[in-house]
């Protein structure tokens, strides 16, 4: 059996003012072709298909399209499970639809929904799938009156981990003594996973105590989404994908992968598959002099950029690398004056703009200003926060 393991596709996403439609199309392209070329079994989608609960037309009709295009694939089965993005009632309005199409949607795990999703091939059981979508908090834990931090935390810990035994526990029953491959899905920050800073916190306190230890002891391979690197969690077969296209500057150096993963003879095996670069960002820093040399090098006019800007005179440097961009075609997207400068006005500068920052990032940068000394209120107030955005994003 063959895999396919992609994440965070995000389509949809407003970067900065623009639009992302052309990276996404060309992605969604070449993985129809790879997934062809490489004669895969099963595609799977680990969250955060789109970057909105309530995404822009443009990006249901590249996901639609894209879904159709799979059907012509012979013998393919593909899974799809709901990220911290994603609205449950936008993937949930076509789930029976697609089951006719053999794609299988899992938007919440609640009691109503099945996870575990049987792969066949030559009409033999080549598998079974774990399909668990991003666990949120009123799907794994029991509110209780009084709590402190960090027993939600405890408690989310525990019932995210019990969700994860008693998929398991169901899987061995349809696997029996037939020695095939459980894989499992999931859309969270792993203990020991590197992240970028286009990743949102998704749950009070970050990162979960959930590591490889726990899910690589029960599972054969666990694909993993959130986050936006690909990399491996402690051992070879607990694996992120990472997104396809760099969601940030801060990812601009990075390689988008997709893996690969075979089953044969016991032994799973990864490789891990470049996407193709459509659209290049790119970082410079320095005075404007230098900023102005690295502008004149660049060959590629679709390129975006953002400036880190350490002038003696960053108001003048600002408006100067605005024209000298402006007249090389190349689009400048921020231009970001070094906090170690004299401090001026955000109007002055124009250099925060809130398409960077998430609503709860918004909300940190509130509070920051406040000022409040009790750690307990500021922490409930996170929290109701958070459980505001994610009901929006439902």
């Amino acid at each position: 059996m063959k895999i396919l393991h992609t994440s965070d596709w995000h389509i949809g996403q407003k970067f900065m003012g623009k639009s992302r439609e052309e990276e996404h199309a060309a992605f969604l392209s070449w993985l129809f072709t790879t997934i062809e070329e490489n004669n895969i079994d099963l595609l799977i989608v680990a969250g955060d298909i789109f970057d909105t609960g309530n995404p822009p037309n443009y990006a249901l009709e590249l996901y639609y399209n894209f879904l159709k295009q799979l059907f012509s694939i012979k013998n393919l089965n593909v899974i799809i499970t709901a990220g911290n993005h994603d609205s449950i009632s936008t993937l949930k309005a076509s789930k029976k639809l697609l089951e006719a199409m053999n794609i299988h949607v899992i938007t919440s795990g609640d009691e109503s929904e099945n996870e575990l999703i049987s792969i066949y091939k030559k009409d033999e059981l080549a598998g079974v799938v774990c399909a668990v979508p991003f666990l949120r908090d009123s799907i794994v834990r029991q509110a209780k009156a009084g709590q402190t931090i960090n027993e939600k935390e405890s408690s989310l810990n525990i019932g995210i981990k019990q969700h994860y035994l008693d998929v398991y526990e169901e899987a061995t029953k349809l696997t029996k003594e037939k020695n095939l491959p459980i894989i499992a899905t999931g859309h969270l920050t792993t203990v020991g996973g590197r992240t970028s800073e286009s990743e949102r916190d998704i749950y009070i306190g970050g990162t979960l105590d959930i590591g490889s230890d726990f899910l690589g002891k029960y599972f054969d391979y666990v694909a993993l989404g959130h986050l936006h690197i690909n990399q491996t969690v402690g051992v070879n077969h607990v694996r992120y994908s990472g997104s396809p296209i760099p969601l940030s500057f801060s990812e601009s150096n990075q390689k988008k992968k997709v893996n690969i993963v075979s089953f044969e003879n016991d032994v799973v095996s990864v490789e891990e598959l470049e996407v193709p670069l459509y659209r290049k960002l790119q970082v410079i820093k320095g005075d404007l002099d230098v900023i102005k040399k690295k502008l004149s090098n660049i060959e590629d006019k679709s390129t975006w950029i953002e400036i880190h800007l350490n002038d003696e005179n960053p108001m003048y440097a600002n408006q100067a690398i605005r024209e000298y961009a402006q007249e090389l075609e190349l689009t400048v997207l921020a231009i970001k004056i070094d906090r170690t400068q004299k401090k001026l006005e955000a109007k002055e500068l124009n250099v925060v703009s809130l398409d960077e920052l998430s609503p709860n990032e918004v909300f940190q940068r509130r509070l920051d200003i406040e000022e409040l000394e009790e750690k307990e209120f500021i922490d409930e107030l996170t929290l109701n926060f958070k459980k505001v955005v994610e009901k929006v994003n439902v």
